[in-house]
């Protein structure tokens, strides 16, 4: 399965109900009335685009009436524009260091699948002919060092882990140190999820970032927060805290394949300026996937 099917096949739910709901508006009423107007308001809302692309796709629609009448107005087609024009800013290329390593620090609340997703980084990186090392800096959920073991096994990705309890900063120093010895080119450091809303646990985050700059000026290069798809526009309250408490590089939307909220990937780009640096839409190690702009509007809006 190609990429672009592979993302299709990941937005169904978010595409059938988007789908179904603009057919049933445009169908039911030739003329654009203000009733249909809210419908499709109403609709576009409800996959969480969010208020700002909702406002220019309805601009667009009503434009497009008003020049060319009824016939031959592709609702479709323009919201794919619009949505393909909204996130057109998007740079979603991970960053790369001209000395190795690269540090990336993934962030986020509880359950989002940070551990996964960091592993799945890792399996991408090697993928491209580079070299990856996995740091379990998540010393507080029982299972989360186990987790990234059993990943780096699968993976063949070697991981940087202390004790259960340790101190998570002192293991990203460690981590830090067997990456520069390795002459690593990808350091991913795995974080404990904290609540967006927990004041010392964002101080503690603050603590593992100064301690990496300090053994590698510069680290960590990039902070992807992980949020889960599903939450709908929550994760917009998320992304905004933990921007504001450690600089955000860019996101990684997860589990986008078991939600009807796949527009809210628009909104928060939209709202914050973040790029979207990847998507996950399925379980297995290559279905975490490079965002692109155009293949994401297509598979939400194509017919």
């Amino acid at each position: 399965m190609n990429l672009f099917h592979k993302l299709k096949a990941g937005l169904q739910k978010t595409h059938s109900r988007l789908a179904h709901e603009i057919k049933r508006i445009v169908t039911g009423s030739p003329k654009l009335t203000g009733a249909t107007l809210e419908e499709l308001e109403a609709a576009l809302l409800g996959a969480d685009l969010g208020v700002g692309t909702t406002h220019q796709i309805i601009a667009a629609v009503k434009m497009a009436y008003e020049t060319q009448g009824g016939r031959g107005v592709d609702v479709f087609t323009i919201a794919r524009c619009e949505v393909e024009k909204s996130l057109s800013s998007n740079h979603g290329e991970l960053r790369k260091t001209s000395r190795a390593p690269t540090v990336i620090s993934i962030v986020g609340v509880n359950g989002t699948g940070k551990t996964t997703t960091g592993a799945k980084l890792a399996h991408l990186i090697q993928a491209r002919g580079q070299t990856a090392l996995l740091a379990a800096c998540d010393t507080f959920r029982a299972a989360a060092i186990e987790q990234l073991k059993l990943w780096g096994q699968r993976l063949n990705v070697p991981v940087i882990a202390a004790d259960y309890g340790a101190d998570p900063a002192a293991v990203a120093h460690d981590a830090v140190t067997a990456a520069l010895a390795r002459k690593a080119d990808y350091l991913l450091v795995d974080t404990a999820g904290r609540l967006h809303t927990k004041h010392n646990l964002m101080q503690e985050l603050q603590k593992l970032h100064r301690v990496m700059d300090k053994k590698l000026p510069g680290a960590p290069h990039e902070v992807l927060l992980v949020l889960d798809g599903s939450t709908g526009m929550n994760a917009l309250n998320q992304a905004r805290e933990f921007n504001k408490a450690v600089k955000l590089t860019g996101l990684v939307i997860t589990k986008l394949d078991g939600t009807s909220k796949g527009g809210m990937v628009v909104a928060i780009q939209k709202e914050l300026g973040l790029p979207v640096k990847f998507i996950g839409v399925g379980e297995q190690p290559d279905d975490l996937q490079p965002f692109d702009a155009k293949q994401f509007a297509a598979a939400l809006f194509e017919e």
